[in-house]
């Protein structure tokens, strides 16, 4: 049985249809299947309209978080509570294509652990959300020592892989790249991504810039590099700087005036306030982790694989 994980957050209006055309494919491609429906704290309907959807189609199950805890937690969630042998995670928007679910599948009953949904082009994207992306991208991959240039949530995992995931037991994972780490065989399918056809993105510049810089200090210790490379560049600036003053002593020649001195402190002190905003963010997220609170908080759920429709869980 395949497993479909979908995240959802205020996706009420979309909720009925996504149902409907990813369990026709299904259906049509003879693949039995469950569709799981994690709301991720929604402020509209979604729930009411997972459980609606829950009642019409025995395939359809849901869980409910208690507040919003993020997509990676509702990723999470919904592979914990997945059965299949295999779960192929995708979003609720319909912008990842359904229909390669097909192909993701008869590529993994060839063999394959993990399929990678890979983006040929990425939709009608703003030009300044373009770059942002291509540029956490290029950080992220040099971070971490895998391509991730066109790397999205859409991607079919076995069993194997599942258990792994989620047996791990760090507070902020970033699937894309954990669901690269943990190896397996693994192979990629081409995609393009399609338009939205309701609603609008639940993603603000702001919100990615966040999510970016969370993502890229959970995973990779580099941005702590960067404090050295500082530390090196003003100690270069210090050997220069130093050098120019002592030839001018010996030369007899007086600095006219203390715009130097103005200067070389501005550059210093805004290099140690880099450095340790850089480390405190680190330590901040070392106390994330420390504090060993729930990554998500399961309110409710609903489905004919739910004992009682209703229920909590934590993990």
């Amino acid at each position: 049985m395949l497993s479909v994980i979908i995240p959802a957050y205020n996706e009420e209006k979309l909720i009925g249809k996504t149902t409907a055309v990813i369990l026709d494919i299904l259906s049509k491609a003879r693949i039995p299947c469950e569709l799981i429906f994690v709301d991720d704290g929604s402020k509209d309907n979604t729930w009411e309209q997972i459980t609606e959807a829950a009642k019409a189609h025995f395939q359809v199950r849901g869980a409910h978080f208690s507040r919003n805890f993020g997509k990676e937690a509702a990723i999470l969630a919904g592979l914990t509570e997945s059965l299949g042998e295999c779960c192929v995670v995708i979003d609720c928007d319909l912008q990842h294509p359904p229909e390669k679910i097909v192909e993701m599948y008869q590529l993994w009953e060839r063999g394959y652990e993990i399929i990678e949904g890979q983006k040929s082009s990425r939709g009608s994207e703003g030009r300044l959300h373009s770059l942002a992306a291509k540029a956490f991208y290029s950080l992220i991959s040099a971070a971490t020592g895998f391509d991730m240039a066109n790397a999205s949530d859409f991607k079919l995992l076995d069993r194997k892989a599942v258990d792994v995931l989620i047996n791990l037991r760090e507070q902020n994972a970033f699937f894309r790249a954990l669901s690269s780490w943990i190896g397996f065989k693994t192979t990629y399918i081409q995609f393009d991504v399609q338009e939205r056809e309701i609603g609008q993105s639940k993603w603000s510049t702001a919100a990615l810039t966040k999510y970016a810089l969370s993502n890229i200090a959970s995973f990779s210790t580099v941005p702590m590099q960067i404090v050295t490379v500082l530390g090196a560049l003003m100690f270069v600036v210090s050997l220069i700087l130093g050098g120019i003053v002592l030839v001018q002593k010996i030369l007899g020649q007086a600095l006219g005036g203390f715009t130097t001195v103005i200067l070389i402190q501005l550059f210093s002190s805004s290099i140690m306030m880099i450095s340790l905003g850089i480390i405190g963010y680190y330590i901040a997220k070392i106390y994330e982790e420390i504090k060993g609170r729930p990554r998500y908080i399961i309110s409710e759920t609903c489905g004919s694989g739910s004992s009682k429709g209703t229920g909590s869980k934590s993990i």
